[in-house]
């Protein structure tokens, strides 16, 4: 990826407690593979190769996260500014096509849950939100965004900023 992901230190948290789950499981896996080695020839051995596959899942795991953790642009989402829309805020919005309001709560990609209207800034109506010019800066009360999404482009208007 070659932007820089931004989350909040929330999200920092669950990575962080994602990589020691996963490094408890990279042990267990270890443990499964000498245990399989010795059921005798390993050409045929299935527990073995289920253990070397569950292996590889477990490091392509832990190398995603430490990558995301060593590139990732960390906000302290409780230092936000309620001018504009940015990780941290809850913005209220119009829905220009429908005349309906939401609320969302704009986070990073970890805490991300659409039901509870919980966006990630990568999302397209969370992108539209907090980056209006292309270079990260969110809208303000009274802009209107589009957000391309996968059900078509939609018309937002900003009506209110807060804190989370």
């Amino acid at each position: 990826m070659a932007d820089t992901r931004i989350l909040t230190f929330t999200d920092k948290k669950k990575l962080e407690e994602q990589l020691e789950e996963l490094n408890v499981e990279r042990k267990k896996v270890a443990e499964e593979i000498q245990i399989a080695r010795g059921f005798g020839d390993l050409s045929e051995n299935a527990e073995y190769d289920a253990a070397k596959a569950r292996e590889a899942e477990v490091y392509g795991k832990i190398s995603e996260i430490q990558g995301i953790l060593n590139t990732a642009q960390f906000v302290d989402d409780n230092d936000v500014s309620s001018d504009t829309c940015a990780l941290g805020t809850v913005v209220r919005v119009l829905d220009m096509e429908y005349d309906e309001e939401d609320e969302y709560t704009l986070v990073g990609y970890t805490e991300a849950d659409p039901i509870k209207l919980f966006i990630s800034n990568e999302s397209p109506i969370g992108k539209a939100l907090t980056d209006t010019d292309g270079k990260g800066t969110g809208a303000r009360v009274g802009d209107i965004v589009e957000a391309n999404t996968p059900g078509g482009i939609i018309k937002l208007k900003v009506l209110g900023i807060r804190k989370r």
